[in-house]
């Protein structure tokens, strides 16, 4: 069993060698160089090898042949998010194309005055959003919730890079609970609270939904603060297409009942499924999420 610790995938000489050939060799030649890393880690990655083929073959119920070529797709996917993220933060952010599917939902949301809660995953590359909403004239602060267990050198580093300084406000989740006020100040300013939902770490409360048809945990703590805020919820994914396009999508969290914290996790899961059947090459969890292999 091998559970996600706290630590996502990627190191700093990787983003530094990301920067290095997007501004030496541009954004698609830099495509072709992860042709080689993909394989590398397709090759040698054992753990997440045996993880990814159990997600395509036994719950995506792909055949063998589909298993292998999807397993090295994702890794090879995974690694263009990364450089789109990198080239973005960078300045490039007029090399890229969206669209937007839902964006009403947002707009509404702020005007209840209320503030509201988004709920997002490790999929796609969400963490682009706030370069597109500027486009949009969708002013409005965001603030992640985050357990601060992320690599914080790969962040000051793509800090260093970036021409502009990200808005998003980080609140941390803390031992003695202090992270629920940073919650309602930010809502009593009619601000957006940001969390990811489908990282349950080990030793923390949890709530156990199906996806994909089989049961699995998630972290109790945004489905709980969410429920019992009495405040809107917005699913949000910002998803790789073709040709340097992304993707926004936003969908309410409907009929789903105040302090009904399950009942809003059986509606996200739901929801995120949706998203991992249209998209299985860009859900990234690359540890044994289902708790079901030896």
């Amino acid at each position: 069993m091998n559970k996600w610790k706290g630590k996502s995938k990627g190191t700093i000489l990787g983003y530094k060698i990301f920067v290095w050939c997007i501004r030496n060799i541009g954004i698609r030649s830099s495509y072709v160089v992860l042709y080689f890393v993909a394989f590398y880690y397709f090759l040698f990655e054992k753990n997440s090898n045996k993880y990814y083929r159990y997600y395509f073959s036994e719950r995506l119920k792909y055949g063998f042949w589909k298993t292998k070529l999807s397993l090295f797709k994702s890794y090879f996917t995974f690694g263009t998010v990364l450089i789109d993220k990198t080239a973005i933060s960078a300045g490039l952010r007029n090399k890229y194309t969206y669209e937007f599917d839902g964006i009403q939902n947002l707009r509404n949301l702020l005007a209840e005055k209320k503030g509201g809660v988004l709920i997002s995953a490790h999929i796609g590359n969400f963490e682009i959003a706030e370069h597109f909403f500027a486009d949009i004239d969708f002013d409005c602060q965001i603030n992640l919730v985050t357990t601060d267990q992320e690599v914080t050198v790969i962040k000051e580093y793509l800090e260093s890079v970036s021409v502009k300084a990200s808005s998003i406000k980080f609140i941390y989740v803390k031992d003695d609970m202090s992270h629920i006020f940073d919650i309602n100040e930010a809502l009593s300013k009619n601000e957006l609270i940001c969390f990811t939902g489908d990282r349950y770490f080990e030793g923390s409360k949890f709530l156990e939904g199906e996806l994909l048809g089989k049961t699995a945990k998630f972290p109790a703590g945004p489905f709980l603060i969410a429920s019992r805020l009495g405040v809107p919820v917005v699913y949000v994914y910002v998803m790789k297409e073709k040709n340097l396009h992304y993707h926004l999508y936003a969908r309410v969290a409907e009929n789903v009942k105040k302090r009904d914290a399950q009942g809003l996790l059986n509606s996200y899961t739901q929801n995120l499924e949706s998203m991992i059947k249209k998209y299985p090459l860009q859900w990234f969890n690359y540890f044994d999420f289902w708790d079901d292999i030896n």
